[in-house]
């Protein structure tokens, strides 16, 4: 098994608190409302806590019918968060897990910075490349910026 890690920031013009609110404690009642062309559904299998699963649900169209989840933990006060992709998805056979840590912190005049640190976990000598790396990213960024969107059309959302 090899591991490769790989760090991405992402701006937004939504405020920390509002992007953390709807990416995390809220998430199952937003993503579907906010980016209903990309999720069907989120189901938290447990108490919404480290440890738990949380199954993302697709529509039907898109290369995956779903995602699971390990939630690693959040802390409210840093606007962070960490999870791990555990089934589903993208992991396919050649990568076994993603391990996701994000912060959301407050960005110069306004707004903020996310960012992400994800461990990529491969089956046995598969080295993943940059620029898979970033098709995933590419992919996960529609139903970021679908709830973006969704934040700032709807200022109350999420506060």
């Amino acid at each position: 098994m090899g591991v490769v890690t790989y760090n991405y920031d992402s701006t937004s013009p939504v405020a920390p608190a509002r992007l953390f609110k709807a990416f995390v404690l809220e998430a199952d009642k937003v993503w579907p409302i906010a980016a209903p062309h990309a999720i069907k559904s989120i189901e938290v299998e447990a108490n919404p806590g480290p440890g738990s699963i949380v199954k993302i649900r697709f529509v039907e169209g898109l290369p995956f019918q779903y995602m699971k989840h390990q939630i690693g933990g959040h802390d409210e006060n840093k606007f962070s968060y960490s999870y791990s992709l555990i089934e589903g998805g993208p992991l396919g056979d050649k990568l076994e897990k993603i391990n996701y840590e994000n912060k959301f912190e407050a960005a110069v005049g306004g707004g903020s910075v996310c960012k992400s640190s994800m461990k990529f976990y491969t089956f046995g000598d598969y080295v993943i490349t940059e620029d898979e790396i970033k098709a995933l990213i590419k992919g996960s960024e529609g139903v970021y910026k679908a709830i973006e969107a969704y934040l700032l059309a709807n200022p109350d959302a999420c506060n």
